[in-house]
């Protein structure tokens, strides 16, 4: 089982995205994305996501909320993936120029949904808005969305 992170940077109705197109074999490769990435070993979730944050964009995210956490069975070579999803609007620093994993950009919020993603981002995009916690399950086989559930507490 692999737990992941991910997190929506937002200011002034924009988010700040990663267009992933510089690593090959990249299972996201072509997509748009949070940032975020793989726990290490004895990281808490909260840990995770602002090291990954600043690894990948140079920005030190504050305080950042817990939305929700989505479960994907059999993601990648039949493992289970944990993804805690997170939001942030405080941060200080600047975007790197060149991020590791590819591009970044500040993306507006009414053009987020023409954007080429992962299905399932799309839906908890989506759920990110009720301001409630939820718990998702997002199944893909081959990389195409196959079914999805959520509850919302």
């Amino acid at each position: 089982m692999k737990n992941t992170t991910i997190c929506y940077i937002n200011k002034e109705e924009k988010t700040l995205l990663l267009h992933r197109i510089k690593k090959d074999k990249d299972i996201h490769q072509g997509k748009w994305v949070g940032l975020g990435g793989k726990m290490e070993k004895g990281e808490t979730p909260e840990e995770c996501i602002v090291r990954e944050v600043k690894e990948e964009s140079g920005l030190a995210i504050k305080s950042p909320i817990l939305k929700g956490i989505i479960t994907f069975p059999k993601f990648k070579d039949g493992e289970d993936w944990y993804m805690f999803i997170f939001e942030a609007s405080e941060f200080e620093g600047t975007l790197i120029d060149d991020c590791p994993e590819g591009k970044l950009e500040w993306v507006e919020n009414s053009k987020i949904a023409g954007l080429p993603m992962w299905e399932g981002d799309h839906l908890f995009l989506e759920w990110m808005k009720s301001d409630r916690f939820f718990s998702g399950k997002i199944t893909y086989i081959d990389g195409k969305l196959i079914d999805s559930s959520v509850i919302f507490y």
